[in-house]
């Protein structure tokens, strides 16, 4: 039985229990809802160790490609207010793990860039990520390396 079939069965049971009518199946939205809070309660339980957020680990990895940043481009891919990504920007910059600096065509804009310091953290931090990603691939019987249907979500 799929996991979509026993949180659906759940529902009707809970419901049927309750002298209810049943409730109706979940939605799409609602089950990729659920899982992204689980999901993250997991990952930012993993990555506390380093004493690090989900949102700032997101960060680093979006400035690992070395290209440098435009705090807008960043905010719009990592769909992540403005004013927020500065501060979490702003926090990184404090402990050296990310540096600004004036584009190179625009001085007016401002880059962010990955340092070497926030390189090596990313490392550690990646190992746990990716620890968690194995452990909830292993628990919930999913290929390695497939994101299939999610990636296609995602990128919607």
């Amino acid at each position: 039985m799929s996991t979509d079939s026993a949180t659906r069965e759940d529902a009707v049971g809970r419901q049927a229990a309750a002298g209810g009518e049943a409730a109706p199946a979940p939605l799409l939205v609602e089950l990729v809802a659920l899982a992204h809070r689980r999901l993250t309660t997991g990952l930012a339980a993993a990555l506390a160790e380093e004493d690090c957020t989900v949102d700032q680990w997101r960060v680093l990895r979006a400035l690992a490609d070395g290209q440098g940043h435009p705090m807008g481009e960043l905010a719009q891919s990592l769909l992540i207010p403005q004013a927020s990504l500065s501060r979490l920007v702003d926090s990184l910059a404090d402990t050296g793990q990310v540096y600004r600096r004036h584009d190179e065509h625009d001085r007016r804009r401002i880059t962010a860039h990955l340092s070497r310091a926030g390189r090596t953290r990313l490392a550690r931090l990646d190992a746990l990520a990716a620890a968690h990603d194995s452990a909830v691939r292993a628990a919930c019987d999913l290929p390695a390396a497939t994101a299939g249907p999610l990636a296609r979500i995602a990128a919607l």
